[in-house]
C-alpha cells in the first residue's frame, strides 16, 4: 500500500460495496471478520452519505428455479444448494438508506449484465472506492471490469476480506496495485473529510 495522499471528491466519487448481503457474511472469513468488514463499510458508507456521495448496494441473486446461475464445465463445483428467502437481504446495519443505489448481479462481477456503469456514468461518477466480500471473487471481478471502463479505484483493503489469508493477500500484492490505489478505510475517511 502506498503512502501517497489520497484526494476523493465526493461529487465524482461513490462507493461500491459487492456482496455484504445476510447469505455471505454470516460465513468465516479472513484475515478480516465479515463483523469487522461490515463495521468499516457501515463508515464509510456513512461517511459517503454525509458528504453527499454515491452509495452502491450490490447484491447477488437468483431466480427462484437457479436457472440463471453460471453452470459452465470446470474442475470445482461447489455444492448446490437452496438459498434462504433472505439470502440476498443486504444486512440492516449497512441499508439501504434513502439515496443509495440497489445493483442485483448474478455471477461474481457486478458490471456484465446490470446497470451499475449506467448509474455511475448518468451521475458523473469518475473514482469508484470499492470494497466487500470476497476479495478474489466479486471485489476482483468488479474491479478489473471497473479499471477496464477507465474508473479510477480505491480499494478499502479493510473492508474488503475472503475466505482464506492466503487468497486475500494474492490479490492485495499482485492484482490491485496493477488496477488501483489500496488504501485502508482511516485513511479513505480522512480523504472525504478533506474534501470538504
Amino acid at each position: 500500500m502506498a503512502d501517497e495522499e489520497l484526494k476523493l471528491d465526493p461529487a465524482t466519487t461513490a462507493l461500491v460495496l459487492i456482496d455484504l448481503q445476510k447469505g455471505i457474511v454470516w460465513r468465516d472469513t479472513a484475515p478480516h471478520t465479515s463483523a469487522a468488514v461490515v463495521a468499516n463499510a457501515v463508515k464509510l458508507a456513512n461517511a459517503f452519505r454525509a458528504a453527499g456521495g454515491l452509495v452502491v448496494l450490490v447484491r447477488v441473486a437468483f431466480s427462484a428455479d437457479m436457472r440463471d446461475v453460471l453452470n459452465p464445465p470446470r474442475d470445482e463445483v461447489p455444492p448446490a444448494q437452496k438459498p434462504a428467502a433472505d439470502w440476498s437481504d443486504i444486512v440492516a446495519e449497512l441499508g439501504p438508506k434513502s439515496g443509495d443505489v440497489i445493483i442485483t448481479k448474478h455471477q461474481w462481477g457486478a458490471f456484465y449484465g446490470t446497470e451499475l456503469d449506467l448509474q455511475l456514468r448518468r451521475r458523473g461518477i469518475r473514482t469508484i472506492v470499492l470494497g466487500g466480500i470476497a476479495t478474489n471473487y466479486g471485489v476482483e471481478s468488479t474491479a478489473r471490469d471497473a479499471w477496464e471502463r477507465n474508473y479510477a479505484l480505491v480499494i478499502a483493503e479493510d473492508a474488503t476480506t475472503t475466505f482464506t489469508e492466503e487468497a486475500h493477500m494474492l490479490a492485495l500484492r499482485y492484482v490491485f496495485p496493477r488496477i488501483a490505489r489500496v488504501r485502508r478505510t482511516a485513511l479513505i475517511l480522512a480523504a472525504l473529510r478533506g474534501a470538504k
